[in-house]
């Protein structure tokens, strides 16, 4: 299988890891880029399709055995009123058999799903199961058009389960053919042969399966109360809940009005929750995974385009007393391995941006194309339908498909036929959860572009902001112009929209002054911290940084909780909700640089509850990365990027300390130290985490390594006190 550039990654990848063992569960989200994303929607979508979708064609399966499939109807009488005819009886047993076989193939890919029955076990069953339900359906349907045809053919029609035994047989199909899919990808070893639901997807699954009991469930007790058939009533069901009304149909008794209205409040609150837990993962979910995708694909032709054009100059390592080669301007001579770290930084930052406005371009083309086929297709179906008994034409067929779209229900012109009334119900069940994506995807584009307009006209205008106008006007242009203009004004990130995904920074002159000591310090401390350990910068605590008073006064802030007023802790979320740049140094002693560990996880939890996810500048990586042993000065621990894909057995980040001491007492480095580029594979920018949840990681990480450290050289220095005193005791006994 090849991908960007005509890379096999398969190959690499079970180059790399010829037994197939089974990647941590964090590596496996950092690897998120390297995965093709059809792999990714066998193993994970296509599931989550299927245990979706399988219930409902059960549901189709119960309306289809609920009603006898033909009526005798003579032209011009009423189509409600027309009488069933009795089917065979083995019609109606292979049609009840189909059924039960389709509802334990759904039990087995559930217990499957929440791992209480081998894969081995249940996917054969579910394949199997729902291709002979399907079968039965096509071979019963395919009769029903045969020798169930009574003479003369204008006096009978088939009735509406009839036509849900197609949707039932097509839903089925579609189903089981994606889960043979999956399951040849699990066998062929693309990804583990079992599922995981999350606990949306679970309560994605488990909300339809009771939305689909609670409306047939529903259309039972109408259809008593109201003399409805039940197919009918099952059809009064879903226009309710679905907020259409067309008003064909309305409950007259006083029983029927009193009921409709819990009925229908609990209907419509459960079938919001469905299509919230359908945006969240499509949306959510599956943004994640396409913005990994794109990411990886524009960074390696990003790559190729510089390598080509002979700027790839600010890719490589400047080691001490070197300077940077093919430099593309002579603005970039001259540059430390710290400022060229830092243009690398934002080179993957412009490739971010860049693919995330088209991602949501192309998330919001495609929710569009969906729906236009759903809209337009579906209004030529109504149109056949209902032109023999209403003689729609076909713009009639796009009116009303477009009144039930927008649930706006007008009921001028409703479906009077068992195929259209039957068909609403399915194509509702899968038109009205696109509206609802397409919507979310255009408040992304669309109208978020308009509100950043109106916004950006209105702070040049009546409503001015507190920045000065020249830095507003500059703001309104770069908007209008998309970017064109001012593109190397200072900007953060922001909820994305049409007219730019960010705004320029509200920073003082002051700010800047303190932006730029902070650079100044920060390098410098970076600086200090190769000089000081060249040779073994990974080690479990040996901080090589100086103590000075920026030191000292970051020390006096984490260790003044314990005498705060208001008690431990305080002082810690004080600190975490008015600090405005990163630290420069690490102290020296063990305990306090556990202090700091501590303060910064409980600072990066809470920006875990951000929305938009918060993006880091270089700064605060910087930081963070010196937290973990990193060092963004020191050009050893660097690498030139390259398109080739990374292999399951590089590490993510640098090596790691093994369990054991060294004569000096301080933690080896046994494992290989793998150079990383900003724009490379290894570039904590990729892969499917935010940020704030990798660098959470690292710093719990190697807050365990500093603990597990400290109590092995607690229990040294017991055993080595007891060794002297059992000698001092041998000492006096021999004296004696």
């Amino acid at each position: 299988m090849n991908d960007a550039g005509g890379e096999k990654i398969d190959e690499h990848l079970r180059a790399a890891d010829p037994d197939g063992k089974k990647l941590p569960k964090q590596q496996e989200h950092e690897q998120m880029h390297l995965d093709p994303s059809r792999w990714w929607f066998a193993s994970s979508a296509f599931p989550m399709i299927a245990g979706t979708l399988g219930p409902v064609a059960s549901a189709f399966s119960i309306c289809a055995l609920a009603r006898p499939w033909r009526q005798n109807y003579l032209p011009g009488s009423d189509l409600d009123a027309a009488p069933f005819i009795r089917d065979p009886i083995w019609l109606t047993i292979i049609n009840a058999i189909q059924l039960l076989i389709a509802l334990i193939a759904n039990m087995a890919l559930l217990l499957n799903m929440t791992q209480r029955l081998r894969f081995s076990i249940a996917q054969p069953v579910t394949i199997v199961g729902w291709y002979i339900s399907s079968i039965c359906l096509i071979s019963l349907t395919a009769t029903a058009s045969g020798p169930l045809i009574i003479e003369p053919t204008s006096q009978y029609i088939w009735s509406q389960a009839f036509y849900y035994g197609i949707y039932g047989a097509a839903l089925y199909f579609l189903v089981a053919s994606l889960m043979v899919i999956t399951f040849l990808g699990a066998q062929t070893e693309h990804y583990p042969k079992d599922f995981v639901l999350t606990p949306s997807q679970r309560t994605l699954m488990m909300q339809t399966i009771l939305l689909l009991f609670y409306l047939l469930l529903g259309a039972l007790l109408f259809g008593r109360i109201e003399g409805w058939n039940y197919l009918d009533a099952v059809y009064w069901a879903a226009v309710t809940l679905f907020t259409v009304g067309f008003g064909d149909f309305s409950p007259q008794t006083g029983l029927g009005k009193g009921l409709v209205m819990p009925f229908a409040l609990v209907g419509i609150i459960s079938l919001g929750l469905v299509i919230g837990s359908i945006r969240s993962l499509v949306l959510d979910r599956g943004r994640r995974r396409l913005s990994a995708r794109m990411v990886e694909k524009r960074r390696r032709r990003m790559l190729k385009q510089m390598t080509k054009k002979g700027k790839d100059g600010i890719l490589v390592p400047i080691k001490e007393g070197e300077e940077l080669r093919q430099t593309p301007s002579e603005v970039d001579r001259g540059l430390t391995e710290f400022e060229r770290r830092e243009k690398e930084f934002k080179l993957m930052r412009d490739i971010q941006k860049e693919t995330s406005k088209k991602r949501r371009w192309y998330a919001t083309a495609v929710s569009a194309c969906t729906w236009a086929a759903l809209w337009l297709g579906g209004a030529r179906i109504f149109q056949a339908c209902e032109e023999p008994y209403q003689g729609w034409t076909y713009f009639d067929g796009i009116f009303f498909c477009f009144v039930s779209l927008t649930t706006i229900g007008y009921g001028d012109i409703v479906p009077v036929s068992n195929a259209g009334k039957s068909f609403w119900v399915f194509w509702a069940l899968l038109a009205l959860p696109t509206m609802t994506v397409l919507i979310s995807n255009a408040g992304d584009t669309v109208v978020k572009g308009v509100r950043d307009a109106t916004d950006a006209i209105a702070t040049i205008t009546i409503l001015p902001s507190e920045r000065p106008f020249k830095k507003d006007l500059k703001r309104f242009l770069k908007h209008v112009s998309f970017g064109v203009l001012f593109k190397e004004e200072i900007i953060e990130e922001t909820p994305t929209g049409i007219l730019g995904e960010a705004q320029d920074r509200d920073n003082t002159s002051s700010d800047s002054e303190e932006e730029n000591d902070a650079e100044t310090a920060l390098q410098r401390g970076q600086a200090e911290s190769s000089n000081s350990s060249p040779t073994s910068p990974r080690v479990r605590f040996n901080p090589p940084f100086r103590n000075d008073d920026a030191h000292d006064k970051n020390i006096d802030d984490n260790t003044a909780d314990e005498n705060h007023p208001h008690g431990p802790g305080q002082h810690l979320r004080e600190r975490k909700k008015r600090r405005k740049s990163a630290p420069f140094t690490l102290p020296n002693r063990q305990q306090d640089y556990l202090v700091i560990l501590i303060d910064e996880v409980a600072r990066v939890t809470a920006h875990l509850k951000e929305h938009p996810p918060r993006k880091y500048s270089f700064k605060e990586w910087a930081w963070y990365l010196r937290l973990i042993g990193e060092d963004e000065s020191d050009a050893g621990q660097h690498g030139k990027a390259s398109t080739h894909v990374r292999t399951k057995k590089d590490k993510f980040r640098g090596g790691r300390p093994n369990e054991g001491l060294d004569d000096r007492g301080e933690a080896r480095v046994t494992e290989k130290v793998v150079p990383w580029s900003w724009v490379g594979s290894k570039s904590p920018l990729m892969g499917g985490k935010e940020e704030a949840e990798w660098i959470l990681e690292r710093l719990i990480e190697r807050l365990g390594e500093e603990l597990r450290r400290g109590r092995r050289e607690g229990d040294d220095d017991q055993e080595g006190e007891g060794q002297r005193d059992e000698h001092e005791g041998r000492g006096g006994r021999h004296e004696l």
